[in-house]
């Protein structure tokens, strides 16, 4: 079943329809070509995350009308709240580990400038990406039917990404000079449903010795993710993969 995400205006409680036109008539018409009484689910933009099931009613003058079907509460987004600070990496590797964090479960993505960072992005360069990046999100977010869009924030630099972190309750960041696997299979089980996470991933060359030290300082726990040195798009699905395993099913 294809899902979708809508406006809050787009949806008529009283008797019970939806309307739908732009971007999300052209994928429901012409490229998925669906049809009278098929039946879809949307979310609502920043809402309350809840699945609405509509089957549609009517197609016409470029608007599909919905027939709303029942409501559901959300239960596919994990119980704790995980925030992705990742390095900016070059070329298109952002939007692959966007795409794939949403998958995953990512709660927000904030790209994050640092020393070793090839890529450098002014403002004009930053809203552009952001524009784009934020579009993968809404499509991954689709495609997995996840309740929400992450976010993805305007990039940050290391120091503004670690005050951020501050307010959340696990910090992790991974490093190769890190204790052994049982030290981070242990920090990953004491992870409680409800609490928020923040995940840093360095780009293509890692971090600056200085940037581990100064997460250190503010109590970033460094963890090992195993003897092989890992690609920074793959560091990020791995631990991303280890917090939904460990999260999955449980309650807040």
């Amino acid at each position: 079943m294809y899902h979708f995400f809508v406006e809050k205006e787009q949806i008529d409680e009283v008797n019970k329809q939806l309307f739908i036109d732009g971007d999300n008539y052209n994928h429901m018409i012409n490229v998925l070509r669906m049809v009278k009484g098929e039946e879809f689910s949307v979310s609502v933009k920043d809402g309350d995350g809840k699945e609405y099931r509509y089957a549609v009613e009517e197609i016409k003058d470029k608007m599909v009308i919905g027939t709303l079907l029942f409501i559901k509460e959300p239960d596919v987004e994990l119980p704790s709240k995980i925030y992705l600070f990742q390095g900016l990496p070059k070329a298109d590797k952002m939007e692959l580990i966007i795409q794939k964090a949403v998958e995953l479960g990512a709660y927000e993505i904030i790209p994050v400038a640092t020393k070793r960072a090839v890529v450098k992005l002014d403002e004009k360069k930053a809203k552009n990406k952001i524009s784009r990046w934020q579009s993968i999100s809404e499509a991954a977010a689709k495609q997995s039917k996840r309740a929400i869009i992450p976010k993805v924030s305007m990039p940050m630099t290391f120091g503004e990404a670690i005050k951020r972190a501050s307010e959340m309750d696990v910090r992790l960041i991974p490093y190769e000079l890190a204790e052994g696997m049982d030290k981070t299979r242990q920090l990953i089980s004491e992870v409680k449903a409800g609490e928020s996470i923040a995940i840093f991933i360095g780009p293509e060359g890692g971090f600056d010795d200085r940037e581990i030290e100064k997460a250190i300082e503010n109590g970033v726990i460094p963890i090992t993710m195993g003897r092989r040195i890992l690609r920074t798009e793959t560091a990020g699905f791995t631990i991303l993969s280890w917090l939904m395993y460990h999260l999955e099913g449980q309650k807040s």
